[in-house]
């Protein structure tokens, strides 16, 4: 059996490296920092750090999309009237197509209230603009796996992880052996049969 052609499905946009924007309204400033996360915890531990740099400032609003399929996702006003900070910087990420990524908007007010339809332009300006500043990569959804197998058949495993282009993980060799993939999504499939019609043991790690 031969390893099936790499599918585009598994494919997604996010940001390579931090960046930043800034919008200036009525003497208010908002600071946008953007941010390539890849789980909620490291979102919060940014978030955090923020706060103490910028702990003069009055809101620090923020929107994360993590995923693949950008199906967890979070927005918060941070004391912004409701849907006038969190929402609007939320909305940039999703019409960028964008996952995996926080950005947060860090605002000084300047004195003069700009009303809901100001702060919504302003906290998606902000927004706006640490995105077109960002570098758009193209990550691939994997899913982690272990093979547990006898030493006898590791000339196999090598044999398969080199057809499906695989570099082992967290490897043990003894005389019961095993070993971590990263595999990407639209592969599992004939991985999976590939490597049980040799008889080795296969099953996820529940990292994805």
């Amino acid at each position: 059996m031969n390893p099936a052609p790499q599918s585009t499905t598994d494919c997604y946009k996010s940001i390579a490296a931090p960046s930043k924007g800034i919008f200036k309204d009525k003497g208010s400033k908002f600071l946008a920092f953007s941010y390539p996360v890849e789980s909620e915890e490291e979102a919060k531990a940014i978030i955090s750090t923020l706060r103490k740099e910028y702990f003069d400032a009055r809101h620090h609003c923020y929107a994360w999309r993590l995923g693949h399929l950008g199906e967890r996702w979070r927005a918060n006003d941070d004391g912004e009237p409701s849907s006038t900070a969190g929402k609007p910087i939320l909305g940039q990420i999703i019409s960028n197509g964008l996952s995996d990524i926080l950005i947060v908007v860090v605002r000084y007010f300047g004195g003069t209230l700009l009303g809901t339809s100001g702060l919504i332009n302003a906290y998606k300006s902000a927004s706006a603009d640490a995105i077109a500043a960002a570098k758009v990569t193209e990550k691939t959804a994997t899913a982690r796996y272990r093979i547990t197998f006898d030493y006898a058949k590791m000339n196999a495993v090598m044999k398969c992880l080199k057809d499906f282009h695989l570099s082992p993980k967290n490897t043990t060799l003894d005389n019961q052996c095993s070993l971590e993939v990263d595999l990407r999504l639209s592969t599992i499939n004939v991985f999976t049969e590939y490597i049980r019609d040799k008889c080795i043991r296969f099953e996820p790690e529940g990292r994805w």
